[in-house]
């Protein structure tokens, strides 16, 4: 995954470039990079962050850069920004999103002329750069983003800073959001909506599906107006985007309040308390804790002083160790009570277990389980959010191949995405059996789509039903 700032200013906005990207920390773990552009020219400084976050990187940087414009990324994958110089000019770029058809763009770029490419990473070529390379096979840069949106199977939402402004382009089915922010001679462009607020700016407007602007301090030109079509990704809801922002006007805390508390309509469960596992279970939690009446409580606390996010390390075994380490019981809260917590989603399931292990280790009676989201069935073929190589890594999915063999026809799986069909129920039995639940109860699509609160057909479902 990924996030982003841009702002373009009449005086020196260095500041708001960086502590804008900084409010996308959560998004991305690896790598992080700004541009600004100023009376000298581009000035760019990226860093590895995996070790340190990127406040700590930069600060040096901070103090020598300058530019009325600039740009910034947080990123799980590739270095980025990326300066370019073609016939287009000068520029930095940016991206989020998934290539799907790298190899074919690949073929076709070199079949129009010859052309190298240089930001490798891991022995690929870097996504950001292939992106800038579709941009320049046209006359200008409107028209190259246009070229490279219509030509990219997957998603692509793409930040390019000129001499002149920058340019923002939402991938065009909107998977990922896109929000303007506007204050006194600045214009600002984020990922997350909350990432300027503190910075003196107000919202101004969300970029639509597949939307070119071009983004000066005094004010935003439409290169390319929204399309009709869109699918976000309601994972952004669930897990993945800050508890401040909103997208397409929905709240996120908000949503994950009613997301609970359509898991306690549904719900017999009878436990002591409510917990989130910390920390995107928590509104979750809160939300089950008011509709119910059972009690909210805190039986654990994330250590995050010095604690890097648990999925930071390649290995899985690390994360898992980290994910552990972070999380400190409260004894008296745990010990002969029954619990049920909350969390975002079961993935791979290996964290969650541990977490329930340590429970019943602290003395918990009953550790019921309540994912804010239905069983994942499909990995996403639309944007990167997770490392995992195969959907094998999926316990549902590992429990279907289980009872059905390896090769499952999509039909046979869309029965086990139906929470009313009894293959659902029985895998539903053995995730239990293998996690050492008490209880489990996955969150519904119906409920989970209503909780979000706009039209079902503009929200991405596939991680969960295959539809796409």
């Amino acid at each position: 995954m990924g996030g982003f700032f841009g702002a373009v200013s009449k005086e020196n906005c260095v500041f708001d470039v960086f502590y804008g990207t900084d409010y996308h920390s959560h998004l991305g773990t690896r790598r992080a990079g700004m541009v600004m552009y100023g009376e000298k020219g581009f000035d760019r400084s990226i860093h590895n962050i995996e070790n340190s976050p990127f406040r700590t990187k930069f600060a040096e940087d901070v103090n020598h850069m300058e530019g009325k414009s600039g740009i910034g990324c947080i990123s799980d994958y590739e270095p980025q920004p990326l300066m370019v110089r073609s016939h287009l000019g000068t520029y930095a770029i940016t991206t989020v999103g998934k290539i799907n058809n790298v190899d074919s763009l690949i073929e076709m770029i070199y079949k129009n002329g010859h052309t190298h490419f240089l930001e490798m990473s891991g022995g690929e070529v870097n996504a950001t750069e292939l992106v800038a390379a579709i941009i320049n096979q046209k006359d200008t840069i409107p028209e190259g983003i246009k070229y490279a949106q219509e030509l990219i199977d997957g998603s692509m939402t793409i930040l390019l800073l000129t001499p002149e402004g920058i340019y923002a382009a939402r991938d065009k089915l909107g998977r990922t959001p896109v929000a303007i922010g506007k204050k006194e001679d600045a214009h600002c462009v984020c990922f997350e909506s909350f990432a300027y607020l503190n910075l003196g700016y107000t919202a101004e407007r969300e970029l639509g599906p597949g939307e070119i602007v071009f983004v000066t301090a005094d004010g935003v030109k439409t290169i390319a107006k929204p399309g009709d079509k869109m699918k976000i990704c309601t994972f952004l809801w669930v897990y993945y985007g800050y508890p401040c922002s909103s997208y397409e006007g929905v709240s996120v805390e908000e949503m994950r309040y009613r997301c609970g508390a359509m898991l306690a309509d549904r719900d017999d469960a009878k436990p002591d308390m409510v917990a989130g596992v910390p920390d995107s279970g928590t509104a979750h939690a809160v939300g089950y804790s008011n509709r119910s009446g059972i009690p909210f409580a805190r039986p654990f606390i994330k250590y995050t002083p010095t604690w890097p996010r648990s999925f930071m390390p390649v290995n899985q075994s690390q994360r898992n160790k980290i994910a552990k380490m972070k999380l400190i019981p409260v004894d008296s809260l745990i010990k002969g009570k029954k619990l049920l917590l909350i969390d975002d989603s079961i993935v791979r399931g290996t964290q969650l277990r541990e977490t329930t292990e340590f429970l019943y280790q602290s003395g918990a009676k009953e550790v019921h389980i309540r994912p804010a989201c239905p069983p994942l069935l499909f990995g996403c073929k639309y944007l990167n959010f997770s490392r995992s190589t195969s959907e094998m890594d999926l316990i549902a999915r590992r429990v279907i191949a289980r009872r059905e063999g390896d090769n499952v026809s999509r039909e046979t799986l869309l029965d086990y995405a139906n929470p009313d069909s009894q293959n659902y129920k029985e895998m539903l039995e053995e995730i239990r059996k293998e996690l050492n639940f008490t209880s489990l109860r996955f969150h519904r699509l119906d409920d989970m789509i209503a909780s979000v609160g706009i039209e079902p057909c503009k929200l991405c479902t596939y991680c969960w039903d295959g539809r796409e």
